[in-house]
């Protein structure tokens, strides 16, 4: 709390005239999703910035444009929370709801923030059919999330990798790595990769492209 509170006083220089949301991010999207998407945590000039999960970082440039590719969002860019963007049938969360220092939210913010969590998933849990996990922190987030809610998670519990692929009864869980810098830049994910690990969401919930 205090971490995000500096950054959005402090400001980055190239953000010093705007005013930063500096609070709790919460979950966006459709109210009634058929996909939720777990990631980790608000960026501190991303959503800590802009008050809307992955907005106005690179991370969420390229999933953003992933979405909009496989029909899963209204424009490729989520830059503002008035930009006209619109998630379809897609709701979006993270494991931890604000900045943590570099970036990197630890198992202890995550397990505080596990019961706003548990609040979303109970809200859109109705609807959701596919649940897509970025990274696997976001991964051993959303099986804690199920496991709490009374869904059957497979003991041990599955392991993550990109593009496995988990039946939870009527739900399907998928991982896919993180849109980060680090995955990004290094070519560990690609946007095909993305695509397919998303296109997968939106043909087993039989929406988008």
């Amino acid at each position: 709390m205090a971490w995000r509170e500096q950054v959005a006083r402090e400001k980055r220089a190239s953000f010093r005239d705007e005013e930063y949301w500096g609070r709790p991010i919460p979950g966006w999207g459709d109210p009634e999703p058929r996909i939720l998407v777990v990631g980790l945590a608000p960026a501190a000039h991303g959503a800590n910035r802009t008050g809307r999960i992955f907005t106005g970082d690179r991370s969420g440039d390229w999933l953003f444009a992933s979405l909009h590719r496989v029909g899963l969002a209204a424009i490729p860019t989520s830059t503002h929370a008035d930009d006209g963007q619109r998630l379809i049938g897609t709701r979006m969360v993270a494991a931890v709801r604000c900045a943590p220092p570099q970036n990197k939210p630890t198992t202890d913010e995550r397990d505080r923030c596990a019961p706003w969590l548990d609040r979303e998933w109970a809200l859109v849990s109705p609807s959701v059919e596919v649940v897509v996990t970025l990274g696997a922190f976001g991964w051993a987030a959303a099986l804690r999330m199920l496991e709490r809610a009374g869904v059957g998670v497979p003991r041990p519990r599955p392991r993550f990798g990109h593009g496995v692929e988990v039946t939870l009864g009527e739900r399907t869980l998928l991982g896919c790595y993180h849109p980060s810098q680090q995955n990004t830049f290094t070519g560990r994910l690609t946007e095909p990769m993305l695509d397919e690990v998303l296109g997968r969401a939106a043909a087993l919930a039989r929406m988008g492209a």
